[in-house]
């Protein structure tokens, strides 16, 4: 079993981007089975009480108009809530993906570095590294979704899963 954590400031846009392309992604694969994927938050912004804000309306509107739902059951809840990255996560998962540097300084942070090299930016994985812009401020919800899916594709295939 893979494990992927996507991380992004807020973890309800970029990360949830990321999270539920990668779903999708693997499901029409059918390798479904072999991945476990989450997304986390590098601060707590969006967590009030505990209680971590839903998906940011336009970025599950992006994920809709792609065909790709966020609803966990057949009632059509949405369970999906931003939450804190913990230092306990980088035991758990395998691969620890970042939108931006700032995210990178900060899961290295809150991992306590990076021993097993499991931090990376989601663009290292594409032809032209960087940053994924974050659609909160630049609004661009389509840049951000062709970006999530270069990178995923880039990192499916240096999986070997392309």
């Amino acid at each position: 079993m893979i494990k992927i954590l996507f991380i992004c400031h807020g973890n309800i846009c970029r990360s949830p981007i990321a999270e539920f392309y990668m779903k999708d992604y693997v499901t029409r694969k059918g390798i479904s089975d072999q991945f476990e994927i989450a997304s986390a938050a590098t601060t707590t912004e969006e967590i009030w009480g505990g209680k971590g804000n839903p998906i940011y309306p336009p970025a599950m509107q992006e994920l809709l108009s792609h065909g790709i739902g966020t609803r966990d059951n057949e009632l059509g809840v949405q369970k999906k809530r931003a939450r804190l990255m913990t230092r306990a996560d980088y035991d758990k998962y395998d691969y620890i993906i970042g939108m931006d540097s700032e995210n990178l300084h900060d899961m290295k942070r809150i991992a306590g570095g990076d021993p097993e090299g499991k931090i990376s930016l989601l663009l290292d994985y594409t032809d032209h590294p960087g940053n994924v812009a974050d659609p909160w401020y630049t609004r661009n919800f389509k840049a951000t979704w062709n970006d999530v899916a270069e990178g995923v594709t880039g990192f499916m295939e240096k999986l070997g899963k392309e």
